[in-house]
């Protein structure tokens, strides 16, 4: 009863209806077309009476729990951090809660959270799957909306946005060649994920019939794969390569400690380039050349793309035409090649 006497009081300080006072408090503000005007006087009241909704009472009357499942196969890597930071942002302002977990790159652990997901019976879910079927993610979007991001599936049903990554390969490759580089390593990531593969189809298709040498080594996004790679190829004083194209910023940051290490120096004796960008690649000395994937602008058409099948589900109406969306990178230059 409490919530409810705190709906009336909303109401009657903001001088709004109890219905627009509850249509904002629980994230249909933009539905209803309600001015800005009024959420700010409203959700500023709401937070001055320490307003609390009822979620479970809530989510039993309207048959919504106002959660989406995000599903990545890492927090702890910068880019999937800031990914679902921008997520979290964006659910938010519709007034959404967040259930996030981390896969670990295992399809395992993947199953375990979207059985999770399915029995806290979240709203929708975005996800960046790591297992090599969809047969799983295509049966519980059956019953829950689902948008694939970053990652996709070959031969698919289900939604998804992101990078084309075979475009972003070959820019990164192209700038190396154009740069006069003539021996090129490559540091993948998860051999198996598809952003990898596409990534190293744009790699070897931009270097095919050139008269470079190159090889590809690595097995994981991490700092210690970045390392590790650069350890063993230029270990005892050798120099067989004069760029390194690392496939994430992880990666990169491996290279630049191993290079470091053995008393290379980057862009004088070495010249790399990365995949994913962050603010801090500025800071490193030299700059770091990459190729900056459209997070936002994805996360943006992710989010989008599910609350249209939310609300298409909840009205009975058929579902939007699916959204299959490769968005193009931007290579972002500076002075490590």
């Amino acid at each position: 009863m409490e919530g409810k006497s705190n709906i009336f009081t909303i109401a009657s300080r903001t001088g709004y209806s109890v219905s627009t006072v509850s249509r904002v408090l629980t994230g249909q503000a933009e539905k209803y077309r309600i001015s800005k005007k009024a959420i700010d006087l409203i959700s500023e009241t709401a937070r001055q009476v320490n307003y609390q909704p009822n979620l479970v009472a809530q989510s039993l009357r309207t048959k919504q729990s106002k959660t989406i499942g995000l599903l990545v196969p890492g927090i702890d890597n910068p880019f999937f951090a800031t990914l679902s930071g921008i997520i979290i942002k964006l659910l938010a302002d519709r007034g959404y809660h967040t259930l996030l977990a981390d896969s670990r790159e295992s399809d395992v652990e993947e199953e375990m959270a979207l059985q999770m997901f399915a029995g806290r019976k979240v709203d929708g879910i975005i996800s960046v799957p790591v297992a090599a079927s969809a047969e799983l993610h295509e049966q519980i979007s059956r019953d829950i909306p689902m948008v694939l991001i970053d990652r996709h599936f070959n031969h698919t049903s289900l939604p998804y946005v992101c990078t084309d990554n075979y475009l972003g390969a070959r820019m990164a490759t192209d700038f190396l060649l154009d740069k006069g580089y003539k021996s090129i390593l490559a540091i993948q990531g998860v051999p198996t994920s598809m952003p990898n593969q596409e990534r190293l189809r744009g790699f070897t298709d931009a270097i095919k019939g050139k008269p470079v040498h190159y090889a590809v080594v690595g097995n994981a996004f991490s700092v210690e794969n970045g390392h590790d790679e650069i350890m063993n190829c230029f270990s005892d004083g050798a120099r067989p390569f004069d760029a390194v194209f690392a496939f994430s910023a992880t990666i990169l940051l491996g290279a630049i400690d191993a290079f470091r290490r053995l008393n290379i120096e980057v862009k004088r004796d070495v010249g790399i380039i990365s995949y994913d960008n962050n603010g801090f690649l500025d800071f490193l000395d030299p700059a770091v050349t990459r190729i900056e994937q459209p997070l936002r602008e994805a996360s943006e058409i992710a989010v989008e793309t599910l609350f249209g099948i939310i609300d298409s589900r909840r009205e009975g109406l058929p579902e939007p035409t699916v959204c299959q969306r490769l968005i193009p990178p931007t290579l972002v230059v500076r002075s490590s090649c």
